[in-house]
């Protein structure tokens, strides 16, 4: 056998195995970057740290509604609304915030996080990129899921400078 032949010979099997080995990386993926939640979608329980570095474990079948912010603006005007709602406030409602700062560097983490320990309500810090993911989102919105036993009965988004809460709360 040449070189020339034998080389035509290997190239299908490299392609091949190549293919095989990107078809199993991108399976192994896809549990990790699972669809948004969608209404009649089921809500994994998660864990994750608030502001004050407390453990918190996420129970969707006790939770009514689970508020999600996406970036720092809007989480800034969400933290200035729910904290003038006082401390009780999302627990009163079976509400758990989530504020998104995964992808936040450091030195940004370095001034948040004190800005966050003043806020007068909890704040699940969502350091997950796959976790985050699974929220649907619009721009300088609050998600908002509502929760009937675990599973998502509607979403809805929230405009924390210009609108209250309590119309979604409901």
């Amino acid at each position: 056998m040449t070189r020339a032949h034998f080389y035509n010979a290997m190239i299908p099997r490299y392609l091949k195995l190549a293919a095989s080995v990107l078809a199993t990386a991108a399976l192994s993926l896809s549990p990790v970057f699972a669809a948004p939640y969608a209404d009649g979608s089921k809500v994994e329980s998660f864990t994750a740290r608030d502001q004050h570095e407390q453990a918190f474990t996420f129970k969707p079948a006790e939770t009514k509604f689970l508020l999600v912010s996406h970036d720092m603006e809007t989480g800034k005007k969400a933290n200035a609304a729910l904290n003038a709602l006082g401390k009780d406030y999302l627990g009163s409602k079976k509400a758990v915030y989530v504020a998104n700062i995964h992808g936040m560097p450091g030195i940004g983490r370095m001034f948040a996080m004190p800005k966050m320990r003043k806020y007068v309500h909890r704040i699940i810090l969502g350091d997950d990129e796959a976790l985050i993911a699974r929220f649907p989102e619009q721009k300088d919105k609050v998600t908002v899921l509502k929760l009937n036993d675990g599973r998502v009965s509607s979403i809805a988004y929230w405009s924390p400078a210009a609108e209250p809460l309590d119309t979604l709360l409901k």
